[in-house]
């Protein structure tokens, strides 16, 4: 498994300094950002691709191609993320059974489209959270329809824990039941992240620095992963930090400091500390 972060100047100081140790970059689809990281570690590209919203070609198949060409990106993402707006009448909580079934062929078709461009060994899919916002119907947020999706296209799944709390905080579930409904035997890629609450928008949001909570998530998670109870992914990544106004005033480099060495340890494990990133 390979350690990636967020590509932040926080973290490539950290990494200089030797303060910190991980294998990859994670960059959003900004070629000047993969060409910044890669002067430093190798990076890949996370894509804004949201299977049912049909937006392949607004991001662009010529745009994708490019990245993939120029980066080490192992896999094509797109988050199951249907936006209610898109379908007449479609509510955001509360969906019927046949509309539903809208959705998930809205989201059948976005990905068939990525399998036939890049084989289902090379897409997965990620679990999406409750954010109004975006718009996603809670109705797709169901493991089990997760979990049909990701057989039904042979695809992987990339699991994000942060993801899975507030999506099972939203259905008033356990997050740890939830999760174990997710089709773990094709988990390739695994996202951590930060949680908290919310007051003004009175929603759990992530991408803020790990809790006790967040830490006892992912090391039941790793220890899943490392008793093979689960697939073991290709990359486990801190989505921590980054550039601009979305993530730049969130990207401490003492967060960074304290959670990287953290995350090292669950994945590798004490006996692993001194082995190369990737083993």
């Amino acid at each position: 498994m390979q350690i990636a972060v967020n590509y932040s100047p926080q973290a490539a100081a950290l990494l200089t300094a030797g303060a910190v140790r991980f294998g990859l970059y994670k960059c959003p689809d900004w070629p000047d950002m993969v060409a910044q990281a890669q002067m430093q570690l190798p990076a890949y590209v996370h894509f804004p691709l949201m299977a049912g919203r049909n937006n392949f070609d607004a991001v662009g198949l010529p745009h994708i191609e490019a990245l993939l060409a120029g980066s080490l990106t192992p896999f094509i993402n797109t988050h199951l993320a249907p936006k209610a707006s898109d379908f007449a009448g479609m509510p955001l909580t509360g969906c019927s059974p046949v509309q539903a079934d809208v959705l998930m062929q809205a989201m059948r078709e976005d990905v068939a489209r990525l399998v036939a461009l890049f084989g289902a060994e090379r897409v997965i899919l990620e679990n999406a959270n409750w954010d109004p916002n975006y718009e996603i119907p809670d109705a797709v947020l169901a493991p089990e329809r997760i979990t049909q999706i990701v057989d039904e296209s042979g695809c992987g799944l990339l699991l994000d824990i942060a993801h899975a709390h507030m999506a099972a905080v939203h259905r008033g579930e356990d997050t740890r039941a939830y999760i174990e409904r997710m089709p773990l035997h094709a988990l390739r890629e695994l996202h951590i992240a930060g949680t908290r609450y919310d007051e003004a928008e009175q929603r759990w949001v992530d991408h803020f620095p790990m809790t006790d909570a967040d830490w006892s998530l992912t090391e039941w998670a790793l220890a899943h992963i490392h008793a093979g109870d689960w697939s073991q992914p290709r990359i486990v990544a801190l989505e921590y930090g980054g550039v601009g106004p979305g993530f730049g005033w969130r990207s401490e480099a003492d967060v960074l400091a304290r959670d990287v060495p953290r995350l090292w340890a669950l994945v590798h494990g004490a006996t692993g500390m001194d082995k190369e990133d990737g083993a």
